[in-house]
């Protein structure tokens, strides 16, 4: 099954939250996992906000870079192709979205996935409107 996370959903796999069991348990069940190309630079970004807040360490900083770097070898990294562009256009004339919210939306149903995993709200509500399967975690 090709199971797509925005973001705000797979950090839950590297930072412990809530939310967190959900998305193991769906990496798991993921023969495929898929992402925006943008996933990681958010993701890295949030690992540095978190970093220098004093909520994660040095060790634990480069621990969860270095499992997410890993894991996005074995992963479909969608790429920002004019079809993805094309997609989070129409997302966002449809929905009160922010731009890189729309741009997984794009990745998501440009890479034919089967399931959306997020932890926003707004955007879940406009991927199941757009025809995806949604999971909120």
């Amino acid at each position: 099954m090709r199971v797509f996370f925005d973001s705000s959903a797979l950090a839950k796999r590297y930072v412990d939250e809530t939310g967190s069991a959900e998305v193991l348990r769906w990496c798991d069940a993921a023969s495929v996992l898929a992402l925006s190309v943008i996933a990681v630079p958010e993701l890295i970004s949030a690992f540095n906000r978190l970093l220098r807040a004093g909520c994660i360490d040095v060790q634990q900083y480069r621990t969860v870079k270095a499992d997410l770097l890993a894991d996005i070898e074995d992963a479909l990294v969608c790429d920002t192709s004019p079809d993805v562009v094309g997609h989070a256009v129409r997302a966002l004339e449809a929905h009160p979205l922010r731009g890189m919210d729309a741009l997984h939306i794009g990745a998501a149903l440009a890479c034919e996935a089967e399931v959306f995993v997020s932890a926003d709200q707004r955007q879940c509500g406009a991927a199941r409107a757009l025809g995806l399967r949604v999971v909120p975690v």
